[in-house]
């Protein structure tokens, strides 16, 4: 792929947010920022993938399918719900993480309004022990080789859509798509 035809890839890069992302007014300020086309598909994992023209003129993933993206964010609003991933439901979580590791998915784990330090600290409202959270998603970030990105809600939109143009341009440079 020459240099003009991977920026044209990345001109039409639309973001897709999977349908099981619940619609709130929270929601559309994130999707706001993008700043990109962006539209709701159903994800076999991750909250938010990418899709693009390839140079042919036609879509990567087609409308109707259900999509297995190589780059998946999953987002978290916060430390509790990411806790109750963990608790709750850990092994539906566990499912979604081993679909993405049998497509050789790229997974990185968005946590808004979190740290390191609060996690590590305890300073998050649920009786999740910290050892066994801080254990829990260092093991995770080793199982399924995930990035973990903490960041305030109102940068969430802005790191999503960085994350996915940046991890499209690296795989077109290389030659993943072509």
């Amino acid at each position: 792929m020459n240099n003009f035809e991977i920026d044209d890839c990345l001109k039409s890069m639309e973001i897709i947010i999977d349908t099981r992302e619940q619609p709130s007014k929270r929601a559309q300020k994130r999707y706001d920022s993008f700043c990109a086309h962006y539209k709701r598909q159903t994800l076999n994992y991750g909250d938010y993938t990418y899709n693009f023209r390839l140079p042919n003129g036609e879509m990567l993933f087609k409308e109707d399918e259900t999509i297995k993206g190589h780059v998946v964010i999953e987002r978290k609003q916060d430390l509790v719900e990411l806790s109750q991933c963990f608790c709750q439901s850990r092994e539906r979580f566990e499912r979604e993480f081993e679909r993405a590791k049998e497509n050789h998915a790229n997974i990185y784990l968005l946590v808004e309004d979190a740290n390191w330090e609060n996690l590590i600290n305890g300073k998050y409202a649920t009786k999740f022990n910290s050892k066994a959270f801080f254990s829990s998603i260092t093991a995770w970030m080793a199982r399924y080789d995930i990035k973990v990105i903490f960041c305030k809600s109102e940068t969430s939109g802005k790191m999503i859509k960085e994350i996915l143009f940046r991890e499209l341009k690296e795989r077109l440079e290389n030659g993943f798509y072509g």
